[in-house]
């Protein structure tokens, strides 16, 4: 009882010790994720009784190139497939962030300098000699009764007049007309561009009509104020829309054109019908006639372009008759969408050799990683300084000078915005999270798959977002300026970081790093499938790469999620050790810590510890006492043990967390004879002391230097420490760099 007792104390003593470093950075993220219950399960997946609403659009839009404003009228079908009885509805009216003594606009902040741009003054003044916001003209029921409704800034309550039960459904309608904005002046996701040299315009059109705010088991109704940040929460319905615009103009939207032939010339209609079986862009409007109907416009006659789409979130356009055209088919699955680019002569010759190219590419890429892409179009639009997406369609910008050259930056540039613009087809049109809320959960997933078109589809593109490097210098900053990834995005500081760069490199390190391709593949395509079209959050996620991998990754969730904390791992010690040999001719032989590696006399040296020039230390290995064995009858051969290792190297290695991110180790070893040898150590090392570790490894050879994530993997944000022996850290410091640049 003695023995046993003592051993007690020795392991209690040894837990307090562990304790004094510990911050449960491996505690499971159960209490900090929502319960799971019959809509959303422990697993991640939708639960057997998960419910989604539903809103049906009907839309007659017209655009008036004289004056740009556009004026509608729609009817919205609303399903009610929840639980709950509703007595309003909450429309979503995001043009009102323009109006008047907006939110958006009074929360600005703004200063003056000693000098500020003319431009730049009108964001503070805010006279831009526009009226924006919406004109609700009316709101009635299928009959045309007036509905009560109540407008509170950029959302609109529309009051029942009965209670809607579980499956009911309820029609209303909507007349309005908005100003569209300068977006060369005000700015905005959307508006017109005006080319002064032939006088006409390009229109990106969306947040044009009123939506349906999303009501779900999460937050019930999701009617967090537009406040020009934080994007979209929106349900899945069909739409049917009519789109009147001049006769001449040539109009990209999200759906099927179904009167193609009474919008389209023949020659035109025919090259259209063409492009679905080719292979490689077809030109539908060419530049020769899209600069021709510049220098001619037709005012006086309007035509009406119909579209139709199937289970989408959200419906945008552009239309202008600057529009060049060219599509092409690119096989996905069993299906043959349309990939397509609308660009006016300013984005040529760029927009004509890559843009289309770029669609295929994306497809084909989020196809491989999540679900094949459902939808019969996917179209990029040129718009200048935007990128901005929809179900769909997307805007992008990139253009070239106006001799129609162009940088590597902007030809890469360009590429880039649209394969990250047609990837938010899958997150968040298909694989529908809540923008208001979350913004790392489509653009950082997004970016994340960006990151592997570019590196799959492309040589040598110089990537962003992505790479462990990339975000080293955000991750290193000042934590006052930066905020954890779960933040809501009206609160985010560094948004391109918080919100696109530091997910993205999340989830690469998640796959190269910590998980490995494999598991990681096949997790985060569970995810895209369990929650195409429907409505995930965060802990759906989370919870799914986990169920469909069978790694714990809490410890990741909450280090590169939920806190700042950064990598900084360091090589704070290494001893080398040899079983002592009893051969005093064999031990004569062998370099100790008296006599240098190199030979010679015996030399007491002082410190060792910051290289191997002192030789190793020597350990005794004695016969196994007989308490190891507890009841055991059986014994190891303690001689074939010291015999087997007698030969070998032992390094005990202390490795230090300097930044407090738990992550894995990194290690190279170089050996004697100028191999190398790279070992990846598990984060879960760190669960008994997330500061200060350390581990023995056996080697075969003689290690003469150590390096810590020698590929830059991890973004480790301080190498000078990652090196060993520490003499060598200046020239081997320079050598990483050099790699990683």
């Amino acid at each position: 009882m003695k023995r046993r007792y003592a051993i007690a104390v020795l392991m209690l003593t040894a837990n307090l010790t562990w304790s004094q470093d510990y911050q449960q950075k491996f505690e499971q993220l159960g209490t900090m994720l929502p319960t799971p219950n019959s809509y959303r399960s422990a697993s991640g997946s939708p639960g057997h009784e998960y419910w989604q609403q539903r809103a049906d659009y009907n839309i007659s839009v017209t655009l008036n190139d004289r004056d740009q404003t556009i004026s509608g009228a729609e009817t919205i079908t609303y399903t009610n497939n929840s639980p709950d009885p509703l007595g309003y509805l909450w429309v979503q009216l995001d043009q009102n962030m323009r109006a008047p003594g907006s939110d958006n606009s009074e929360t600005q902040t703004s200063r003056i300098r000693e000098q500020v741009a003319a431009k730049s003054l009108l964001s503070v003044s805010q006279d831009y000699h526009y009226t924006g916001g919406y004109q609700i003209h009316k709101v009635t029921d299928s009959q045309g009764n007036d509905l009560p409704h109540h407008i509170n800034k950029t959302m609109m309550r529309v009051e029942l007049p009965k209670t809607m039960g579980t499956g009911d459904k309820f029609s209303f309608k909507i007349e309005w007309s908005y100003n569209i904005n300068d977006r060369m002046l005000i700015g905005g996701r959307s508006g017109y561009e005006l080319f002064p040299e032939d006088g006409n315009y390009v229109y990106t059109i969306a947040q044009w009509f009123p939506r349906m705010a999303v009501y779900d088991d999460v937050n019930g109704w999701q009617n967090k104020q537009f406040l020009g940040r934080g994007e979209f929460a929106l349900p899945f319905g069909d739409y049917q829309v009519a789109i009147t615009v001049p006769a001449d103009h040539i109009v990209a939207a999200t759906g099927t054109l179904d009167n193609p032939k009474d919008v389209l010339l023949k020659e035109t209609y025919d090259r259209f019908l063409q492009a679905r079986n080719a292979d490689s862009p077809v030109i539908i409007v060419s530049q020769q006639e899209a600069e021709s109907k510049e220098k001619s416009p037709d005012m006086s006659r309007t035509s009406t372009w119909k579209f139709s789409a199937e289970n989408v979130r959200d419906f945008a356009f552009a239309t202008s008759r600057k529009f060049i055209w060219d599509a092409q088919g690119v096989q996905i699955g069993d299906r043959r969408p349309l990939a397509m680019s609308f660009y006016p002569k300013e984005g040529n010759p760029l927009w004509e050799e890559y843009s289309t190219d770029a669609v295929v590419k994306t497809l084909q890429t989020y196809s491989k990683y999540t679900i094949d892409y459902p939808y019969p179009v996917a179209i990029s639009v040129h718009a200048a300084s935007i990128g901005m997406e929809y179900p769909m369609i997307c805007f992008n910008f990139g253009r070239p000078e106006k001799d129609g050259s162009y940088s590597d930056a902007v030809k890469y540039g360009m590429i880039g915005v649209i394969i990250h613009e047609v990837g938010h087809n899958f997150f968040p049109m298909i694989i529908n999270s809540d923008e208001r809320q979350w913004t790392w959960m489509d653009e950082g997933l997004n970016s994340f798959m960006q990151y592997r078109t570019e590196v799959e589809q492309y040589e040598n593109f110089p990537s962003k977002r992505g790479p462990a490097s990339s975000i080293v210098p955000y991750m290193s900053g000042d934590k006052s300026y930066i905020r954890p990834i779960m933040t809501n995005s009206e609160q985010i500081l560094q948004f391109g970081n918080n919100a696109y760069g530091k997910p993205a490199t999340a989830l690469n390190i998640l796959r190269e790093t910590v998980m490995g391709p494999e598991l990681f593949d096949y997790a985060f395509k569970e995810y895209a499938k369990r929650w195409a079209f429907k409505h995930p959050t965060p802990a759906d996620f989370f919870r799914t790469m986990e169920d469909a991998s069978a790694v714990d990754l809490d410890w990741f969730w909450r280090g590169w999620f939920y806190s700042t904390d950064h990598v900084d791992l360091g090589i704070d010690q290494v001893k080398w050790y040899r079983i002592k040999e009893t051969d005093q001719s064999v031990e004569r032989k062998l370099s100790n810590k008296k006599q240098r590696a190199t030979g010679g006399e015996e030399t007491k040296t002082e410190d060792n510890s910051d290289s191997f020039e002192g030789g190793f230390e020597e350990f005794s290995v004695v016969p196994t006492d007989s308490r190891y064995y507890g009841e055991f009858l059986a014994r190891v051969d303690d001689k074939a043990i010291i015999e087997e290792h007698a030969d070998q190297n032992f390094y005990e290695i202390t490795f230090t967390n300097e930044g407090g991110l738990v992550t894995p180790i990194i290690v190279e070893f170089t050996y004697s004879d100028g191999s190398k040898e790279l070992e990846k150590i598990p984060a879960e090392i760190w669960r008994y002391n997330e500061k200060k570790v350390t581990k023995v490894f056996v080697k075969e050879k003689e290690v003469v230097n150590i390096s810590l994530d020698p590929d830059g993997d991890t973004a480790d944000t301080s190498v000078e420490n990652n090196f060993f022996p520490k003499k060598e850290v200046k020239s081997r410091f320079q050598e990483f760099k050099e790699k990683e640049g």
